[in-house]
C-alpha cells in the first residue's frame, strides 16, 4: 500500500509565481513522486481554514514553509498549533520544513525567533550530526536550498539534532521516530529560488542577493532529503 501523506499548506504563493509553481503542496507532490517509496497526497491550505475530515487518517502530516512567522499569534497559526498538538498526542508522524520546522519546535517545547544572522538564501551547507538507519545514502555534507530569516534556537525536549552549520546551528532535528524537521527546502528548485531572490532583492540586501544567486549554480540534496522523509515515514510501518 502506498503511504498516505497529508500536506498542510501554510502559505499562498505570490501571484506572479502561482501559474508556474501552483503552491508548496504541489512542489512536495512533485518531489515525492520521484522517490522509490510510493505515496499518495492530500493537500489542505490551513491559511484558508482547510483541514482533513475528522475521520481521515494518514501515515504522516507535513507542515510546509510560509512567509508568516512561526512565533506569530495569527488565528490560523493558533488553530494549526492546536491541530498539530492533537496529532502529536495521538502518535501521528509529523514532518516540518522551514516554517513547519520552527512551528513544531515551538509547539513541542523548543524556541524559534528572528535570527540575528539575518536572511539565509540560496544553497546552504550543513554538517550531519547523526545518521539514523533511514538516512541513507549519506553525503559528506548536506546541501539544501534555503530562504529564511527565522531560526529554531532551542531544541524541543527529547529532540535529537541531525544537521547544523555556523549560520544555522539547529538546521534539522527529529523526535524519536515521530517528528522530523528541516530548516531547508527539499521541495525547492533553483528556478524557484532565483525567482524569490529577485522578488526579495531590495529587502534582503545586495550582498545576500548576490551570494544567494551565485550559490544556485551548485547541486543540492533536495531529492535525497525527500527520500529520507519518505523512509522516515515508512520506517517501522510494516513491523
Amino acid at each position: 500500500m502506498p503511504l498516505q501523506i497529508c500536506i498542510l499548506e501554510t502559505d499562498i504563493l505570490r501571484p506572479e509565481l502561482v501559474d508556474q509553481y501552483q503552491g508548496y503542496g504541489r512542489m512536495f507532490e512533485q518531489l515525492f513522486a520521484k522517490q522509490p517509496i510510493a505515496a499518495t497526497f492530500s493537500v489542505f491550505n490551513v491559511m484558508n481554514g482547510d483541514y482533513p475530515p475528522a475521520d481521515a487518517r494518514y501515515d504522516a502530516y507535513l507542515v510546509t514553509g510560509s512567509k508568516a512567522d512561526s512565533f506569530a499569534s495569527d488565528p490560523w497559526i493558533e488553530t494549526l498549533k492546536a491541530y498539530l498538538l492533537e496529532r502529536y498526542v495521538a502518535g501521528d508522524k509529523l514532518l516540518g520544513v522551514c516554517f513547519g520546522h520552527q512551528l513544531l519546535a515551538l509547539l513541542l517545547g523548543g524556541k524559534a525567533e528572528r535570527a540575528p544572522q539575518g536572511w539565509g538564501v540560496g544553497i546552504h551547507r550543513y554538517r550531519l550530526a547523526e545518521q539514523p538507519e533511514w538516512m541513507s545514502p549519506v553525503p559528506e555534507e548536506l546541501t539544501l536550498l534555503i530562504s529564511h530569516q527565522d531560526q529554531v534556537t532551542r531544541l524541543p525536549e527529547r529532540a535529537t539534532l541531525l544537521a547544523s552549520s555556523e549560520f544555522c546551528p539547529i538546521a534539522a532535528y527529529r523526535i524519536e521516530d515521530q517528528v522530523l524537521c528541516f530548516q531547508g527546502h527539499p521541495e525547492f528548485i533553483a528556478d524557484y529560488s532565483r525567482a524569490l531572490l529577485d522578488i526579495r532583492q531590495q529587502h534582503i540586501g545586495e550582498t545576500a542577493y548576490r551570494s544567494g544567486m551565485d550559490s544556485l549554480q551548485h547541486e543540492h540534496h533536495g531529492h535525497l532529503v525527500g527520500e529520507w522523509m519518505m523512509r522516515f515515514v515508512s520506517h517501522g510501518r510494516m513491523a
